[in-house]
């Protein structure tokens, strides 16, 4: 299989730069993954799509204001992405102008309320950064960091962002990236969701910047896809294995989640570790039965993934077709599609 068979004209005005005025009243697609038929609806009317006994599985995954802005020594600009810790104070970042990042360089955030040293220069043009702080290292980044968002939002980050790059049952740090589909939610919504007998449960997948760095090889199979960390509790697995319903992922992180989680059988194991499981066209889903998610970018393993779910490229291709020929929103800040 060829990457570029996952490649599509995307028009600047169709990426969204900025969320709805209400999350749950964006537009949602329903794709019939065994007809192929395809509805439009609002993102509220998952209220009529869930069924009571299905179990609606969310990532409540933290963002971080993971992007630092700060000076080094000479006064010059330099940016930091913080990525993952690696150990104690120390994270694993990208940077730049790299030529202001070079091993030893110390950087200031925010007149001291965040230091930084720079301890290695990865093969990849990564960076291990060593961080100096008062108190608790996430009520620094509060008051130096900005919230992380893709590149392709085209904008810088605003005060709306802190909230509406997040989504309203966010409760675990880590990610550096949002589980869009979940942005849709309001706790309102929440609230009918389980007042009509869906049943609601949380993993964590600490979203990576993995997710958005392109496939660089033409066949599908000789992409290697990057890692990231999930947590899947008892309780979870409980309410997983004990439902009688869908099990119902929101998002491609909980979709990865669970799928690296499942047995043989289906049912699903609790623990912990690092995923590297990559979906794409051919794969056997185990566990999870449809799909909420946003659109997403071209030639993306993201969408090699909804390609799988959807029953085949064509069909997901097509899809999309419809979706931008009616105008929908891509992206993080866009609109949604359900997959059943």
């Amino acid at each position: 299989m060829n990457v570029s068979d996952y490649d599509y004209d995307l028009p600047p005005e169709s990426i969204a730069r900025y969320p709805a005025e209400r999350r749950d009243l964006s537009r949602l697609l329903v794709l019939d993954r065994v007809s192929g038929e395809v509805a439009h609806r609002t993102f509220r009317d998952i209220l009529e799509l869930l069924e009571p006994g299905d179990l609606l599985a969310l990532n409540d995954t933290r963002v971080i204001p993971a992007r630092l802005i700060g000076r080094a020594p000479g006064g010059a600009v330099v940016e930091l992405l913080l990525l993952e810790p690696v150990d104690g104070s120390v994270w694993r970042a990208i940077g730049r102008p790299g030529r202001r990042l070079r091993e030893g360089c110390s950087i200031d955030f925010g007149d001291g309320v965040l230091q930084a040293t720079v301890r290695e220069v990865e093969e990849d043009g990564g960076r291990l950064i060593e961080l100096r702080h008062e108190g608790e290292l996430l009520e620094a980044l509060d008051q130096v960091g900005e919230p992380p968002l893709p590149p392709y939002i085209g904008r810088a980050a605003e005060p709306l962002d802190r909230e509406r790059y997040q989504t309203v049952y966010a409760r675990e740090p880590g990610a550096v990236a949002a589980p869009t589909a979940g942005l849709h939610f309001t706790k309102e919504l929440l609230g009918e969701v389980a007042e009509r007998g869906v049943e609601i449960g949380y993993v964590t997948l600490h979203v990576g910047v993995g997710t958005f760095r392109p496939v660089r090889v033409e066949r599908i199979e000789d992409h290697e896809m990057h890692s990231e960390y999930y947590e899947v509790s008892e309780e979870f697995a409980r309410q997983a294995n004990t439902r009688t319903g869908r099990l119902v992922a929101v998002g491609t992180t909980v979709t990865r989640t669970l799928e690296s989680s499942a047995g043989e059988a289906g049912q699903i194991l609790p623990g912990r570790g690092r995923t590297e499981l990559f979906i794409y066209p051919g794969y056997r889903f185990r566990a999870v039965q449809a799909m909420v998610t946003n659109f997403h970018l071209p030639r993306s393993t993201l969408l090699m993934m909804i390609a799988a779910f959807a029953g085949g490229r064509e069909r997901a291709m097509a899809a999309y077709q419809e979706a931008l020929e009616r105008g929908y929103r891509f992206y993080s800040y866009g609109d949604a599609m359900m997959i059943r």
